[in-house]
Parts: structure tokens; C-alpha cells; sequence
């Protein structure tokens, strides 16, 4: 049955009591129920073409039910229907409340679709789903439930997660395997650690893993064996050369120009071309030594211990300084002083050495001796001279005390070594002051062929003393000794010297007319002093008087029961021969 149709109105629209159209379109083929308009008010004035509404709610179609009216939705506009409901399901529409009448109901298809709601926030520019829903680029990982852990010391790959790490298993062998990004992902794995491809057993994996192990233990192997080469290398070169290069020593500049005069370099310099080296055989055996030249005229001054074996037919080689060797012959010697000379022939441009001035050195100057210790030929060494007029004997093997030597010696600390017996001792002028004769052994003092070595305690012959012996072997062959025409009694271990009772031939132990009976000294008598100098032996009376010449006048100190008197006499002169 159709409707009424307000004047004015656009077809398909419902107008409201004011005669504005809400806007819900009638459906196609279909009318739509309008709200019953309100009848006018009689009053004067009223238009009479208006047409006029019953009182009281319009009467739908009997063919459509009334429904409740269907409640608004908060912040929708006025006239909005919400969700559209199920087809053919009426809807009750509200209708102007004019003078009290009651909406209308409209059928739901006839009511306009609803509008999406509206967000009461600014739109999303990144167009972020609704919560709850995954984005597009994160697709939902897979589904993967925990295992239990395996029991503790249960061997385990390297990488495995520690102890109480859940471990998710292993997919079995030909399994399908997820695809896309997610296809590896463990949520229950530890950090870092992926699940194992599909394709391969327990037992190729276990296989796999000794491979692994057996290739990093060669590895391992491998590289400590190169590590202990080259450390091994690395370590000899810097203990040997301290360094990995070439070692490159330092060496300071030679010294240009001669040393200084009164240097042991100095000195040396100008003393070995003087100095040679005596190799000595004969019948009693063979001996060695050392001499210097005195003369141009091959004169060689040295010890009588040295050459006395060549007495009769040995012979004596002599070695220069720069290596050229000679014949030499004994000119002469004299136990008592225990020096000789020997003499060489047709051999030119000799080095004489000079004579010092014994009785002016002090103790503590330097000295230097040169000599053949042990045959090494041209041995430098250098001292100081320790003591003067030290009284020495040596000698005396051959038990008659025809060869005991007595010398008031020079002593030095300048190492003397067998060998060196006849060398100079030279001061620092390089001038020669005492001949090196003999050292302190063991017993007392010794001639160099007697002991092994130096202690330090070195006695040289004093070149004043040496200067006139060798004069006379020289010139006469044979050299005198000064006397004071007594015999003394060695055996007397008082204090001093005492004269004997007789001669050694059984004579009277005064030589009578001699230098002491002229003193009126007679046997039994003590002689304490030498020139106001203490003696205590016999040896020491001798080696006193051995310092003079004859002719030298001495004064002693004589003692006679008790009593003591001075008396001075002139020395005299004994042939040895």
C-alpha cells in the first residue's frame, strides 16, 4: 500500500517533521516507511495547502513488523543508522518527536549503509594493522617445543649450548623444511646457534665432527712444530750474538805516534834490541837463560849458573831480538859474584845497552825486566824495586862452598821466572841497574833454574857490582875479591860474625900482614857492625864486603870479652885462581 508523499520531496528520501530529509534512500522496488506527520494545530493563520498528519503513530504495512529503535552510536552524526543488520530485518528509525508522536519503523534494507568509525587519533602514516594482527613482514615463526637436556657428561658437538641450555632436536633425515626466512629459526636454540640441515644422520655428523677435530689437532700440531723451530732459532741467535743481525764489534782507532819515553812501552822499546836468549849444552847438561849486550864488540854479560855447563867443550847459542842466532864463547865467570861474560863474533849492528847507577835507586821506583821465562823469548814485565842491599847466597850444590854466590841484591816484585836469570832489570830511562839472578823459593832464595816460579820476591845483582866484575873478566878473565884476610866460623849462631880458630889448611885463622891483623883482630873475636851497619852472620859479613872494591876502606865494630871497639882498615885483594 503506498505512503503518502510530502510535497517537495525528493523521491527515495523520508522528510522529518521540519520537512528536511535525513538522506536514507528508499531501496529499489521497494517504499520506504515514512514517519506520520504531525497534525496541525488549529490556529488562524494555518496554510491551507499544507497538508495535515493524524495524531498518533502511522500504521506500517501489515506485512512489516515494529522493532525497538535501534540505539545511536556515540559521535556518529545525527541520522546515521549503525550496523547494517541481517536481510529483511526491520529496524526502527526515530522520528521527529513532535506533539508526542512515535518514531516510525524502516525496514533494514531500506536504510542507508553505516560508516567505518573514525579513529580519535591522527591517521597512522605507516599504516600500522591493528594490534594483533602480524605485519606483512614478519611472518609467524615456527612452532618448536622444548626437549629435555641431555644428562650431564653426555658428549656433546663444540658449540653445544652449557648445561641446562634447552636443546631443540634435530629434524629427521628427507623431513620437509619450512621455507622463507624462517626457515632455520630455533626460538628454543641458543644464541648464535642454527638447526642442522636436513640430508644427514647421527652417524655422518659424528663422522664430520671427528673430521673437524682431526684437522684442527694436525693444525694445532703444525703450527707448534714451525712455533718451536723458529722460536728455537730466534732464542740460539740472541743468546750467542745477542741479536738477530750480523754481529758488527766496535774497535777504537790505532794510536798514531811512539809512547811515551818513560812508559813501559816506552821503555820495552828501546831495551829489547839489546836483550838475547842463551841456549847452553855441555856435560853437565843443558841450561837456558837471558843477557844483554854490553859492547859493540859483542861482549854479553849473564848469570855463571847460566853458562857454567859449557866449561870445557860445550857450546852456547845465542838468539837476537829480531831472530838471528849466533855461536858465542865464555870469555869468563865467577861463581862468588855468580856473573860471565860470553862473547859473540862477525855479528854487526848490535844495541849496547846503558849502564845505570845502582847505588841511586830508591825503593818504590818503577823498573821493568825483560827475559826467556820458560824459553819465551823477549817476556816484558814491570815492578817496582822493593828493598835494597837485601844480603842473598845461593848456589852451593856442589857442597865445597866454591860456588855459593853472595849477593847484597836489589828486590823487586817484577814477575822473575826460570829463564830470566841474566836479563837487565831497567829503570824507567830504560837504563840497566841489576841483573836478574835469582827468586825466593820455598827454602830461601833460589837461582832461577831451582824453583817453579815467581812469588813476587825477585833479587837482581847491582849494576855498580856487575860493571866492575865484568871489567875484569874482560880484560883479565877472571875477577878479584876484596878480603879481610880472616877465616870465620859458620857455624857460630850468635849475633854477628866471629873469626874462626884456624884455617881451613890448618893455618892461623888472621892472615898474618893482612888488613886485619894490621887492626889487631884476632880469632875468637866478633865483628857486630859495617859501617856502623848491624851483621848478623858470617854470609852477611861476606856479602858486605863483596859490595866494595879492594882498596875500599871499612870501619867495624869489634867485641873482645865483652868489650866492644871501632877499627877501620883498607880492603885487600885475593886471586880466586
Amino acid at each position: 500500500m503506498d505512503k503518502a508523499k510530502p510535497t517537495g520531496t525528493p523521491d527515495g528520501a523520508v522528510p522529518d517533521a521540519t520537512g528536511d530529509s535525513h538522506g536514507i534512500p528508499a531501496e529499489p522496488g521497494g517504499s520506504a516507511t515514512a514517519p506520520a506527520a504531525p497534525e496541525a494545530d488549529a490556529s488562524p493563520g494555518a496554510d491551507a495547502t499544507t497538508p495535515t498528519r493524524p495524531v498518533g503513530p502511522a500504521k506500517a504495512d501489515p506485512a512489516e513488523s515494529v522493532e525497538a529503535a535501534a540505539p545511536t552510536v556515540p559521535g556518529q552524526a545525527e541520522g546515521a543508522a549503525g550496523p547494517p543488520a541481517a536481510a529483511e530485518s526491520p529496524v526502527a528509525v526515530p522520528g521527529p518527536r513532535t506533539g508526542g508522536a512515535p518514531d516510525a519503523t524502516v525496514p533494514a534494507q531500506h536504510q542507508a549503509p553505516a560508516e567505518r568509525p573514525r579513529p580519535l587519533h591522527a591517521p597512522d602514516p605507516y599504516s600500522t594493522p591493528p594490534y594483533g594482527e602480524p605485519g606483512p613482514w614478519a611472518p609467524a615463526p615456527p612452532v618448536q617445543r622444548p626437549v629435555p637436556t641431555p644428562a650431564h657428561g653426555t658428549y656433546l658437538s663444540p658449540g653445544t649450548p652449557a648445561h641446562g641450555t634447552p636443546v631443540p632436536p634435530v629434524p629427521e633425515a628427507g623431513a620437509p623444511r619450512q621455507g622463507g626466512q624462517w626457515g632455520r629459526y630455533d626460538p628454543w636454540a641458543a644464541p648464535g646457534a642454527l638447526v642442522a640441515e636436513s640430508g644427514g644422520g647421527p652417524g655422518e655428523r659424528r663422522r664430520e665432527r671427528r673430521a673437524g677435530w682431526g684437522r684442527l689437532v694436525g693444525a694445532a700440531l703444525v703450527l707448534a712444530l714451525v712455533a718451536g723451530t723458529v722460536g728455537g732459532y730466534v732464542g740460539m741467535r740472541l743468546e750467542r750474538h745477542g741479536g738477530l743481525g750480523t754481529v758488527e764489534l766496535e774497535q777504537a782507532s790505532g794510536q798514531t805516534g811512539e809512547r811515551a819515553p818513560d812508559s813501559v812501552a816506552g821503555i820495552a822499546a828501546r831495551t829489547l834490541p839489546g836483550v838475547v836468549t842463551l841456549h847452553v849444552s855441555g856435560g853437565d847438561g843443558g841450561a837456558l837463560g837471558t843477557g844483554f849486550v854490553l859492547d859493540g864488540r859483542g861482549h854479553i854479560l849473564t848469570n855463571h849458573h847460566v853458562v857454567e855447563s859449557a866449561e870445557g867443550d860445550g857450546s852456547i847459542r845465542v838468539t837476537f831480538n829480531g831472530g838471528e842466532t849466533a855461536r858465542a864463547r865464555l870469555v869468563g865467570g865467577d861463581p862468588g859474584y855468580d856473573l860471565a861474560v860470553v862473547k859473540v863474533s862477525g855479528v854487526s849492528g848490535l844495541t849496547p845497552l846503558p849502564l845505570g847507577d845502582s847505588d841511586d835507586v830508591s825503593v818504590g821506583d818503577p823498573v821493568v825486566a825483560i827475559g826467556a821465562p820458560f824459553d819465551l823469548a823477549n817476556t816484558v814485565t814491570s815492578g817496582i824495586i822493593s828493598a835494597k842491599e837485601r844480603p842473598i847466597t845461593a848456589g852451593g850444590e856442589k857442597g865445597d862452598g866454591t860456588d855459593i854466590s853472595y849477593v847484597d841484591a836489589l828486590q823487586t816484585d817484577a814477575p822473575i821466572n826460570p829463564g830470566n836469570s841474566g836479563g837487565p832489570l831497567v829503570d824507567e830511562r830504560a837504563r840497566v841497574i841489576g841483573i836478574n839472578s835469582a827468586i825466593h823459593a820455598a827454602g830461601g832464595p833460589a837461582r832461577q833454574d831451582d824453583s817453579a816460579g815467581s812469588v813476587g820476591l825477585g833479587f837482581a845483582i847491582p849494576v855498580n857490582q856487575a860493571k866492575r866484575v865484568a871489567e875484569e873478566l874482560i880484560n883479565h878473565g877472571r875477577a878479584t875479591h876484596p878480603v879481610i884476610g880472616v877465616t870465620l866460623d859458620m857455624g857460630y849462631e850468635g849475633e854477628g860474625a866471629k873469626v874462626g880458630g884456624q884455617a881451613a889448611g890448618g893455618g892461623p885463622a888472621v892472615t898474618p900482614g893482612g888488613p886485619a891483623d894490621r887492626t889487631d883482630i884476632a880469632a875468637g873475636d866478633v865483628i857486630t857492625e859495617v859501617d856502623g851497619v848491624p851483621v848478623t852472620s858470617g854470609e852477611e859479613l861476606i856479602i858486605k864486603i863483596r859490595s866494595h872494591r879492594p882498596g875500599d876502606r871499612l870501619d867495624l865494630t869489634v867485641e873482645r870479652d865483652g868489650e866492644s871497639r871501632r877499627v877501620t882498615l883498607e880492603l885487600g885483594s885475593s886471586d880466586p885462581s
